[in-house]
């Protein structure tokens, strides 16, 4: 019997076997988090474990130059799935694989070959990461020629049920094929904003987790096509309603414990879950570009919406960047909310875990946790508690990100500098372009 979950060369070998398996679709990401994938037939796949797939790395986003264009994709057997949507007769499964040199060196602009240098160093310190990530997404109608609409599925609100949340179908079959993908759910259900929904699978460690959000994004989107709605993950939508976010939920394993747990500190956390906590305020604003990587991303990012703009934390108030769940013990976690869905997730995770890890090592000391409703601070007051703001759009995130050598020692050279360049290149389009908003306020009255 085929193991619902392959993790070796031989046993995916044989699900392609039993499963009937005739195309698999490799996958990796580009620097901006974009899926690129192609299918090779089934029995070339153990080639493929052998071997590598070649493909042309400058026609990928921040990859390489035309001269230097040959690379090549190693699959990694572990993260195999049969896509449960098509057809169970010459089946179709996914792939997704490690981006190479020709001579078979890990390709420094890879960004799954980015998060795993950072969970190499945190093994260097005795930590594993574990990541939680909450993810909210949009599902709109499609046209009469099948092209996306903001056009609402519903009037819903937080948790509604039918039938004000007319997508529940949509969201039930999108659950059922994330289970037989090997998800393990712990939450679905309809999110403030009308059309909007969250779904959120149970932690696991960081390099799984990251894989699995590309997975989650591909399969929402896919069922959701299938079913005749358009699954969207940006991060602001609709203007006045709540926007969509990823918040993380993280935490550090040593030993075999939960390293952020402490039965002795007065509020259960322990010293590296404080410098943890340190090293995230510290950065954040130099790594915000990465967490939240669009123009849109910062329609989110103000005040009135619930969105996590200022740079405290607290053990329950979700006016903060950083919160603190209630759960002590194993569940002891670090709740980044800023992230938003559109994030590259292996360069997200990655920068996390590295501010963190630099927090223990500097033993870097948070402030004191902020406890009050800061949406109804006014500047002066929060001015007076030292409050600082995340960067108000994509180009003051940018020049924060410019200038950090954290980040461009997190990122390494590579991937910073075709990551600041394409994000450059986005916010200089965006801002040469006449939009509404000027049309409609100025067009009648200069």
């Amino acid at each position: 019997m085929v193991k619902s979950n392959p993790a070796t060369k031989e046993e995916v070998l044989q699900a392609v076997t039993e499963c009937d398996v005739k195309f698999i679709r490799t996958q990796f990401t580009d620097t901006l988090g974009m899926i690129k994938s192609w299918a090779i037939p089934a029995e070339d796949l153990e080639n493929a474990f052998k071997e590598g797939v070649m493909f042309d790395g400058s026609s990928i986003e921040g990859f390489t130059r035309i001269e230097e264009s040959d690379m090549m994709l190693m699959p990694d057997p572990s993260t195999f799935r049969v896509l449960p949507w098509r057809p169970s007769e010459g089946a179709v499964a996914r792939i997704i694989g490690d981006v190479m040199k020709p001579d078979g060196t890990p390709f420094e602009g890879d960004p799954r070959y980015v998060l795993k240098s950072a969970i190499a160093d945190a093994e260097d310190m005795g930590f594993s990461m574990n990541v939680g990530p909450e993810l909210e997404f949009f599902l709109f109608e499609l046209d009469e020629n099948g092209h996306p609409t903001t056009k609402l599925t519903d009037k819903g609100g937080y948790f509604d049920f039918a039938p004000l949340d007319l997508a529940q179908d949509v969201r039930r079959e999108i659950d059922y094929a994330l289970e037989e993908m090997g998800f393990k759910l712990e939450a679905s259900h309809h999110e403030v904003a009308p059309s909007q929904h969250e779904i959120d699978f149970r932690f696991g460690d960081v390099l799984t987790t990251a894989d699995n959000v590309v997975t989650f994004k591909y399969v929402v989107k896919s069922i959701a096509y299938h079913q005749g709605y358009y699954a969207t993950f940006m991060p602001k939508p609709l203007s006045g309603v709540n926007g969509s976010g990823m918040h993380s939920n993280q935490s550090l394993m040593k030993d075999g414990k939960n390293a952020f747990y402490d039965p002795d500190s007065e509020n259960g956390l322990s010293s590296d879950a404080m410098h943890y906590i340190g090293g995230l305020l510290k950065y954040v604003k130099e790594f915000a570009a990465i967490t939240n990587s669009t123009v849109n991303s910062y329609k989110r990012l103000v005040p009135g919406y619930e969105a996590p703009i200022y740079c405290t934390w607290s053990g329950v108030n979700r006016s903060s960047l950083i919160r603190i769940p209630a759960t002590r013990g194993a569940g002891t976690r670090v709740e980044l909310r800023c992230p938003d869905p559109a994030c590259n997730p292996y360069l997200a995770f990655a920068i996390m875990l590295r501010a963190g890890l630099e927090g223990i090592k500097n033993e870097i000391e948070p402030p004191g946790s902020t406890d009050v409703n800061i949406f109804e601070l006014t500047e002066e007051q929060r001015a007076s508690r030292g409050i600082d703001t995340l960067p108000g759009n994509l180009k003051e995130a940018l020049d924060f990100m410019a200038g950090s050598e954290f980040v461009k020692n997190s990122l390494g050279s590579h991937v910073f500098e075709n990551y600041i360049a394409a994000k450059t290149a986005q916010w200089d389009e965006y801002k040469a372009q006449v939009h509404q908003w000027e049309l409609d306020t100025y067009l009648s009255v200069l």
